[in-house]
C-alpha cells in the first residue's frame, strides 16, 4: 500500500510559496515601477484624455469638479 499523503502535502506547499512568492515579486515590481507615487493615476487620466479626444469634447470635469485636460 503506498502513501500518497506526502506528495500531495508538499505540492500544496510547493503551489502555497509559488503564489506568495510572484504575489511578493509583482508587489516589489509594481512600487518600483512607481505605480505607488503621487502620480500613479496619470496613465488613467491620460487614456481618458485621449479618449475625449477622439469625441471631440475637451471640457468633461471629473468627480472632484477639477478639469483632467491639462493642454
Amino acid at each position: 500500500m503506498h502513501d500518497y499523503v506526502y506528495p500531495s502535502i508538499f505540492l500544496a506547499y510547493l503551489m502555497f510559496f509559488l503564489f506568495v512568492a510572484g504575489a511578493i515579486f509583482f508587489l516589489i515590481r509594481s512600487r518600483k515601477d512607481g505605480y505607488w507615487g503621487s502620480q500613479s493615476e496619470d496613465p488613467k487620466y491620460q487614456m481618458l484624455h485621449d479618449g475625449l479626444d477622439e469625441l471631440g469634447d475637451r471640457d468633461v470635469k471629473n468627480s472632484g469638479g477639477e478639469s483632467q485636460c491639462q493642454q
